[in-house]
């Protein structure tokens, strides 16, 4: 989801709830204690160099039961960051603690904000000798397949 998407639907919203890609919610107490640009300029595996941005939240849960983020709150603490950081429209990443630091896209079901799971991928296969994935037949398919008694085996 894109910065512009998310701002969108935060709009329309009355609370802010953050769904994990298990089911349950990140409790109401959360607090966003980052928003922020990430630039991640590497080399691929292929050789190719390549520049990523992101925009990152960064949510986090204290002791502090009380407190709710309200909808418009986090929008003025994105305008600030747009402002301050010249944030670009790009995909959101969310981090959230659990064993460790876990990174999630996010996405939007109407009423809370889906964090999804994020993958990591070779982004150049056809350059570092990733074989092609080969289809999957089964033998019972196989137009000339083998008869008994027909002698191809």
């Amino acid at each position: 989801m894109k910065l512009s998407q998310f701002k969108n639907q935060l709009s329309q919203l009355n609370s802010i709830a953050f769904e994990l890609p298990d089911g349950t919610l990140v409790p109401a107490h959360f607090h966003v204690t980052e928003v922020g640009k990430i630039v991640k300029h590497f080399i691929d595996c292929g050789g190719t160099e390549r520049l990523e941005t992101v925009i990152n939240f960064q949510l986090w849960e204290a002791n502090d039961y009380d407190h709710r983020l309200q909808p418009e709150k986090l929008q003025q603490i994105i305008e600030l960051s747009e402002s301050r950081l010249g944030l670009p429209d790009v995909d959101i990443e969310v981090e959230y603690q659990s064993t460790t630091i876990g990174k999630y896209d996010i996405d939007f079901n109407g009423t809370n904000f889906i964090l999804t799971s994020k993958l990591t991928d070779c982004l150049a296969k056809d350059n570092c000798g990733i074989p092609q994935e080969k289809p999957q037949v089964k033998i019972s398919q196989i137009q000339n397949s083998c008869e008994p008694g027909s002698g191809c085996c």
